[in-house]
């Protein structure tokens, strides 16, 4: 059983800071891919950042310079740092972490429950 669970959410003020948190638990042999991703009402869920094994990361052009996701893999835990925020970042965003439980089996990819994130004055 594999869990993701996020943390870090919440309110702020345009221009201000928040750092989301996605612990990966159970029975993993490995993680590749790790990443955020949003959903605001109405819209379809987005890529906003990811990260290889390798420490390559990848950001939607709406968030480079202002967002920037990391990992440690000693922990199984992805982070992303976002600084001023901006009303349109107003979204659920959810982690997703591509993992394989044995060295025979196929990566899979695997969700978190996501966590609001609010920018409003």
């Amino acid at each position: 059983q594999v869990q993701l669970v996020e943390s870090g959410g919440g309110l702020v003020q345009p221009g201000g800071s928040l750092r989301l948190s996605c612990a990966v638990s159970g029975s993993i042999f490995s993680i590749n891919v790790m990443g955020w991703y949003r959903q605001a009402p109405g819209k379809q869920r987005e890529l906003v950042a990811d990260v290889t094994s390798a420490d390559s990361c990848n950001y939607v052009d709406s968030v480079r310079g202002r967002f920037t996701i990391s990992r440690d893999n000693a922990k199984n835990t992805v982070y992303l740092q976002m600084n001023s925020l901006k009303p349109e970042d107003t979204a659920v965003y959810y982690c997703r972490a591509q993992a394989r439980l044995d060295w025979r089996s196929d990566f899979r990819y695997y969700w978190g429950q996501g966590t609001q994130v609010t920018v409003s004055s």
